[in-house]
Protein backbone atom coordinates (compact mmCIF):
# COMPACT_ATOMS: atom_id res chain seq x y z
CA UNK A 1 0.00 0.00 0.00
CA UNK A 2 1.16 3.19 -1.09
CA UNK A 3 -0.20 6.44 0.52
CA UNK A 4 -0.60 9.41 -1.05
CA UNK A 5 -0.56 13.12 -0.08
CA UNK A 6 -4.56 13.37 0.41
CA UNK A 7 -4.05 10.18 2.93
CA UNK A 8 -5.30 7.79 0.05
CA UNK A 9 -4.04 4.57 -0.10
CA UNK A 10 -3.40 2.73 -3.33
CA UNK A 11 -2.82 -0.96 -3.56
CA UNK A 12 0.35 -1.83 -5.27
CA UNK A 13 2.31 -5.08 -6.54
CA UNK A 14 6.31 -4.49 -8.05
CA UNK A 15 7.41 -7.68 -9.76
CA UNK A 16 10.50 -8.06 -11.93
CA UNK A 17 14.54 -7.61 -11.42
CA UNK A 18 15.23 -4.08 -9.70
CA UNK A 19 18.18 -4.28 -11.15
CA UNK A 20 17.58 -5.01 -14.62
CA UNK A 21 19.45 -2.00 -16.01
CA UNK A 22 15.82 -1.44 -18.32
CA UNK A 23 13.51 1.43 -17.70
CA UNK A 24 10.77 0.68 -15.19
CA UNK A 25 7.53 -0.64 -16.69
CA UNK A 26 3.76 0.80 -15.36
CA UNK A 27 0.51 -1.18 -16.24
CA UNK A 28 -2.65 0.43 -16.52
CA UNK A 29 -6.09 -1.45 -16.05
CA UNK A 30 -9.35 -0.68 -17.61
CA UNK A 31 -12.31 0.20 -16.43
CA UNK A 32 -12.91 2.54 -15.02
CA UNK A 33 -14.09 1.42 -12.09
CA UNK A 34 -12.65 -1.85 -12.12
CA UNK A 35 -9.52 -3.28 -10.05
CA UNK A 36 -6.31 -4.83 -11.17
CA UNK A 37 -6.72 -7.68 -13.87
CA UNK A 38 -3.01 -7.32 -15.20
CA UNK A 39 -1.25 -9.54 -13.31
CA UNK A 40 -0.95 -12.28 -16.67
CA UNK A 41 0.41 -9.21 -18.38
CA UNK A 42 2.86 -8.52 -16.06
CA UNK A 43 4.43 -11.98 -16.15
CA UNK A 44 4.71 -12.00 -19.60
CA UNK A 45 7.77 -9.36 -19.30
CA UNK A 46 8.78 -9.04 -15.64
CA UNK A 47 12.14 -10.73 -16.48
CA UNK A 48 13.07 -8.34 -18.35
CA UNK A 49 12.31 -5.26 -16.20
CA UNK A 50 11.03 -3.69 -13.28
CA UNK A 51 6.93 -4.20 -13.48
CA UNK A 52 4.19 -1.74 -11.54
CA UNK A 53 0.91 -2.18 -11.22
CA UNK A 54 -1.84 -0.79 -8.50
CA UNK A 55 -5.53 -0.70 -8.12
CA UNK A 56 -6.66 2.51 -9.34
CA UNK A 57 -8.14 5.46 -6.71
CA UNK A 58 -11.30 3.97 -5.45
CA UNK A 59 -11.05 0.01 -7.02
CA UNK A 60 -10.04 -2.92 -5.88
CA UNK A 61 -8.21 -2.66 -2.50
CA UNK A 62 -7.87 0.94 -2.88
CA UNK A 63 -10.75 2.13 -1.51
CA UNK A 64 -11.42 5.90 -1.63
CA UNK A 65 -14.98 8.17 -1.65
CA UNK A 66 -14.98 11.09 -3.58
CA UNK A 67 -15.49 12.93 -7.10
CA UNK A 68 -13.27 11.34 -9.77
CA UNK A 69 -11.48 12.81 -12.63
CA UNK A 70 -9.31 12.25 -15.01
CA UNK A 71 -6.71 14.76 -13.42
CA UNK A 72 -6.70 13.51 -10.39
CA UNK A 73 -5.89 9.77 -11.68
CA UNK A 74 -3.14 11.51 -13.08
CA UNK A 75 -1.87 12.79 -10.43
CA UNK A 76 -2.17 9.79 -8.66
CA UNK A 77 0.32 8.17 -11.28
CA UNK A 78 2.84 10.94 -11.06
CA UNK A 79 2.83 10.58 -7.06
CA UNK A 80 3.49 6.70 -7.49
CA UNK A 81 5.61 7.33 -9.89
CA UNK A 82 7.58 9.56 -7.33
CA UNK A 83 7.07 7.05 -4.43
CA UNK A 84 8.63 4.48 -6.64
CA UNK A 85 11.69 6.74 -7.23
CA UNK A 86 11.32 6.97 -11.34
CA UNK A 87 11.39 10.26 -13.12
CA UNK A 88 10.29 8.47 -16.44
CA UNK A 89 8.86 5.28 -17.02
CA UNK A 90 7.55 3.01 -20.00
CA UNK A 91 3.38 3.34 -19.70
CA UNK A 92 1.26 0.42 -21.16
CA UNK A 93 -1.87 1.32 -20.90
CA UNK A 94 -4.86 -1.67 -21.84
CA UNK A 95 -8.86 -0.40 -22.59
CA UNK A 96 -9.79 2.55 -20.31
CA UNK A 97 -6.06 2.38 -18.93
CA UNK A 98 -4.67 3.64 -22.64
CA UNK A 99 -7.15 6.96 -22.13
CA UNK A 100 -5.23 7.38 -18.75
CA UNK A 101 -2.24 6.80 -20.14
CA UNK A 102 -2.81 9.56 -23.19
CA UNK A 103 -3.83 11.88 -20.80
CA UNK A 104 -0.62 11.10 -18.54
CA UNK A 105 1.65 11.99 -21.53
CA UNK A 106 0.06 15.35 -22.08
CA UNK A 107 0.30 16.48 -18.70
CA UNK A 108 3.57 14.96 -17.96
CA UNK A 109 5.47 14.20 -21.36
CA UNK A 110 8.92 14.25 -19.54
CA UNK A 111 8.23 11.70 -17.48
CA UNK A 112 6.75 8.90 -20.08
CA UNK A 113 9.79 7.35 -21.85
CA UNK A 114 7.86 4.86 -23.84
CA UNK A 115 3.91 4.31 -24.54
CA UNK A 116 2.84 1.08 -25.52
CA UNK A 117 -1.29 0.81 -25.75
CA UNK A 118 -3.62 -2.61 -25.78
CA UNK A 119 -6.99 -2.28 -27.18
CA UNK A 120 -7.27 1.29 -27.51
CA UNK A 121 -7.31 4.28 -26.92
CA UNK A 122 -10.97 4.58 -29.26
CA UNK A 123 -11.52 7.94 -30.43
CA UNK A 124 -15.02 8.88 -32.24
CA UNK A 125 -16.62 7.44 -33.88
CA UNK A 126 -16.60 3.92 -32.52
CA UNK A 127 -19.46 3.31 -30.78
CA UNK A 128 -22.20 2.82 -33.24
CA UNK A 129 -19.82 -0.09 -35.28
CA UNK A 130 -18.77 -1.56 -31.53
CA UNK A 131 -23.06 -1.91 -30.21
CA UNK A 132 -23.62 -3.46 -33.84
CA UNK A 133 -20.48 -5.99 -33.43
CA UNK A 134 -21.92 -6.57 -29.87
CA UNK A 135 -25.70 -7.17 -30.72
CA UNK A 136 -24.62 -9.41 -33.98
CA UNK A 137 -22.93 -11.58 -31.19
CA UNK A 138 -25.74 -11.94 -28.21
CA UNK A 139 -28.97 -13.89 -29.48
CA UNK A 140 -32.08 -11.43 -29.03
CA UNK A 141 -32.66 -14.00 -25.81
CA UNK A 142 -29.03 -12.86 -24.09
CA UNK A 143 -29.96 -8.95 -25.33
CA UNK A 144 -33.27 -8.95 -23.89
CA UNK A 145 -32.11 -10.04 -20.64
CA UNK A 146 -29.30 -8.11 -20.48
CA UNK A 147 -31.45 -5.07 -20.74
CA UNK A 148 -33.63 -6.38 -18.29
CA UNK A 149 -30.56 -6.89 -15.98
CA UNK A 150 -29.28 -3.53 -17.01
CA UNK A 151 -32.98 -1.61 -15.54
CA UNK A 152 -32.27 -3.18 -12.24
CA UNK A 153 -31.26 -0.69 -9.65
CA UNK A 154 -29.59 -2.87 -7.04
CA UNK A 155 -28.46 -5.97 -8.56
CA UNK A 156 -27.81 -9.61 -6.45
CA UNK A 157 -24.32 -11.07 -6.57
CA UNK A 158 -25.66 -13.67 -9.14
CA UNK A 159 -27.50 -11.12 -11.41
CA UNK A 160 -24.32 -8.85 -11.06
CA UNK A 161 -22.16 -11.36 -11.93
CA UNK A 162 -24.65 -12.56 -15.30
CA UNK A 163 -24.99 -9.00 -16.04
CA UNK A 164 -21.14 -8.75 -16.39
CA UNK A 165 -21.00 -12.13 -17.89
CA UNK A 166 -23.41 -10.92 -20.59
CA UNK A 167 -21.73 -7.34 -21.12
CA UNK A 168 -18.10 -9.30 -21.82
CA UNK A 169 -18.19 -12.22 -23.59
CA UNK A 170 -18.68 -10.06 -26.80
CA UNK A 171 -15.00 -8.95 -25.86
CA UNK A 172 -13.65 -11.71 -27.38
CA UNK A 173 -12.39 -13.28 -30.73
CA UNK A 174 -12.82 -16.92 -29.60
CA UNK A 175 -16.28 -17.64 -29.30
CA UNK A 176 -16.25 -21.09 -28.15
CA UNK A 177 -14.16 -19.74 -24.82
CA UNK A 178 -16.08 -16.26 -24.78
CA UNK A 179 -18.11 -16.48 -21.66
CA UNK A 180 -15.97 -19.01 -19.78
CA UNK A 181 -13.36 -16.23 -19.88
CA UNK A 182 -16.30 -13.60 -19.29
CA UNK A 183 -17.44 -15.38 -16.00
CA UNK A 184 -14.43 -15.57 -14.60
CA UNK A 185 -13.64 -11.87 -15.02
CA UNK A 186 -16.80 -11.06 -14.19
CA UNK A 187 -16.31 -13.57 -10.69
CA UNK A 188 -12.78 -11.83 -10.20
CA UNK A 189 -13.14 -7.88 -11.19
CA UNK A 190 -15.44 -6.65 -8.22
CA UNK A 191 -17.24 -4.83 -7.04
CA UNK A 192 -17.14 -2.65 -9.78
CA UNK A 193 -17.69 1.17 -8.94
CA UNK A 194 -19.69 2.44 -11.21
CA UNK A 195 -19.61 6.00 -9.77
CA UNK A 196 -16.25 5.99 -10.33
CA UNK A 197 -16.62 5.26 -13.94
CA UNK A 198 -19.75 7.72 -14.49
CA UNK A 199 -17.45 10.27 -13.14
CA UNK A 200 -14.44 9.69 -15.10
CA UNK A 201 -16.44 9.74 -18.15
CA UNK A 202 -18.13 12.76 -17.61
CA UNK A 203 -14.70 13.96 -17.28
CA UNK A 204 -13.19 12.46 -21.00
CA UNK A 205 -16.10 14.28 -22.11
CA UNK A 206 -15.27 17.78 -20.87
CA UNK A 207 -11.52 17.46 -22.28
CA UNK A 208 -12.26 15.07 -24.84
CA UNK A 209 -8.84 13.21 -26.50
CA UNK A 210 -10.18 13.19 -29.33
CA UNK A 211 -9.47 17.26 -29.81
CA UNK A 212 -5.84 16.72 -28.62
CA UNK A 213 -4.62 14.16 -31.01
CA UNK A 214 -2.50 16.79 -32.31
CA UNK A 215 -0.77 17.10 -28.86
CA UNK A 216 -0.39 13.72 -28.49
CA UNK A 217 1.54 13.49 -31.57
CA UNK A 218 4.07 16.11 -30.47
CA UNK A 219 4.53 14.16 -27.10
CA UNK A 220 4.39 11.12 -28.46
CA UNK A 221 7.63 9.41 -26.76
CA UNK A 222 9.59 7.25 -29.73
CA UNK A 223 8.98 3.69 -30.86
CA UNK A 224 5.39 4.15 -29.58
CA UNK A 225 2.50 1.54 -30.73
CA UNK A 226 -0.90 0.28 -30.39
CA UNK A 227 -1.33 -3.44 -30.34
CA UNK A 228 -5.10 -4.44 -30.53
CA UNK A 229 -7.25 -7.48 -31.95
CA UNK A 230 -9.27 -7.86 -35.17
CA UNK A 231 -11.80 -9.97 -33.35
CA UNK A 232 -12.56 -6.92 -30.62
CA UNK A 233 -15.90 -6.07 -30.47
CA UNK A 234 -13.96 -2.19 -30.92
CA UNK A 235 -13.93 -1.61 -34.42
CA UNK A 236 -9.66 -2.17 -35.32
CA UNK A 237 -10.11 0.76 -38.20
CA UNK A 238 -10.52 3.10 -35.45
CA UNK A 239 -7.04 1.92 -34.09
CA UNK A 240 -4.94 2.41 -37.73
CA UNK A 241 -6.75 5.60 -37.70
CA UNK A 242 -5.47 7.00 -34.78
CA UNK A 243 -2.25 5.40 -35.42
CA UNK A 244 -1.88 6.91 -39.25
CA UNK A 245 -3.04 10.04 -37.13
CA UNK A 246 -0.46 9.96 -34.42
CA UNK A 247 2.69 8.22 -36.68
CA UNK A 248 3.01 5.34 -34.54
CA UNK A 249 2.78 1.75 -35.53
CA UNK A 250 -0.51 -0.35 -34.83
CA UNK A 251 -0.25 -3.89 -34.70
CA UNK A 252 -4.02 -5.83 -35.17
CA UNK A 253 -3.87 -9.37 -34.27
CA UNK A 254 -6.30 -11.36 -36.10
CA UNK A 255 -7.70 -13.58 -34.29
CA UNK A 256 -7.62 -11.41 -30.91
CA UNK A 257 -10.24 -9.60 -29.05
CA UNK A 258 -10.44 -7.25 -26.17
CA UNK A 259 -7.99 -9.34 -24.24
CA UNK A 260 -5.48 -10.22 -27.18
CA UNK A 261 -3.70 -12.26 -23.83
CA UNK A 262 -6.41 -14.93 -23.85
CA UNK A 263 -7.09 -14.91 -27.32
CA UNK A 264 -4.05 -14.97 -28.80
CA UNK A 265 -1.55 -15.38 -26.40
CA UNK A 266 1.36 -16.55 -28.25
CA UNK A 267 1.25 -13.77 -31.04
CA UNK A 268 0.62 -11.18 -28.40
CA UNK A 269 3.63 -12.73 -26.37
CA UNK A 270 5.51 -12.09 -29.22
CA UNK A 271 4.36 -8.48 -30.39
CA UNK A 272 4.30 -7.43 -26.71
CA UNK A 273 7.63 -8.13 -25.50
CA UNK A 274 9.57 -6.86 -28.39
CA UNK A 275 7.64 -3.87 -27.82
CA UNK A 276 8.68 -3.82 -23.95
CA UNK A 277 12.20 -4.66 -25.49
CA UNK A 278 12.36 -2.11 -27.41
CA UNK A 279 10.62 1.06 -25.05
CA UNK A 280 12.73 0.13 -21.90
CA UNK A 281 16.14 0.37 -23.44
CA UNK A 282 18.12 3.52 -21.61
CA UNK A 283 19.85 5.83 -23.98
CA UNK A 284 23.94 4.85 -24.06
Amino acid sequence: MIELADGTRLRTWTTGPAASGRLPVVLLHGGPGLPDYLAPVAGLIDDLCPVHRYDQRGAGGSSWKGEHTVARHVQDLASLLDAWGHERAVLVGHSYGTDLAAYFLLAHPGRVAGLIQLAGPFLDPWREADRAAQLARRTGEQQARLDELEAIASRTEDEEIEYLTLSWFTDHADRDRAWEWALAAARAWRPVNYVMNAQVRASEKADPLEARVDELRERLPAHAVIIGGEGDSRPSGALRRLGARLGCEVAIIQDAGHHPWLDAPDRFRELFRAAVEQATRRPS
